[in-house]
């Protein structure tokens, strides 16, 4: 590890070790999976630019997308091949110092969200999200984390859908009678 960076040899005390000089002559645990992950990304990318309209002219339609992936592609076949060549960093390891248990819990927490938005709607789904997500992290009390995620979602909630006027997925709340409650204490009651 450059001495310059940081000077020990574990960096487990809260700081980051995303700035360049980090690991310059070492592939962290990880990064040759989503260095192969990516490059298949650019490849697939490419194949549906040429499928656009195929190579036909440079002033064709799919003569950009297909230059920009090609690009993507060729970078991300670079990246795998400097990447494989270097050897590993032996004081990590993928789950403790890459995608911890925490990450991992969040990344499924994310994907309930989003399976859960359509049949319950916006506001249920992102308190249950809330709630959890703060009770886990903070480590407060049953009050602390309803108050705070249910005012952070009041606020939410009256930013986008009351002054943005934004459709939000409405589900099991009945979200219209909300509304017309709000615009009759606004207008001075139904007319």
């Amino acid at each position: 590890m450059d001495p310059e960076f940081r000077g020990d040899s574990d960096h487990h005390d809260g700081t980051s070790d995303a700035i360049p000089g980090g690991y310059p002559k070492q592939r962290r645990p990880g990064e040759l999976v989503f260095a192969l992950f990516l490059t298949a990304a650019s490849l697939g990318l490419l194949y549906n630019a040429y499928g656009i309209a195929g190579f036909e002219s440079l002033s064709s339609a799919g003569s950009v997308p297909m230059a920009v992936t090609l690009a993507m592609s060729i970078s991300a076949i670079v990246i795998v091949i400097r990447t494989a060549r270097r050897p590993m960093v032996k004081t990590e390891t993928l789950s403790k110092d890459i995608l911890p248990g925490t990450a991992l819990f969040f990344i499924a927490l994310l994907v309930v969200f989003s399976v859960l938005l359509k049949p319950l709607g916006f506001v249920p789904t992102a308190a249950l999200f809330l709630i959890v997500s703060i009770k886990l992290l903070a480590r407060k009390s049953w009050i602390y984390t309803l108050s705070i995620s249910l005012g952070s979602l009041f606020v939410i909630w009256v930013t986008f859908r009351v002054v943005f006027t934004v459709l939000l997925p409405t589900g099991i709340l009945p979200e219209a009678e909300f509304l017309q409650f709000f615009r009759n204490l606004t207008v001075g009651g139904p007319s």
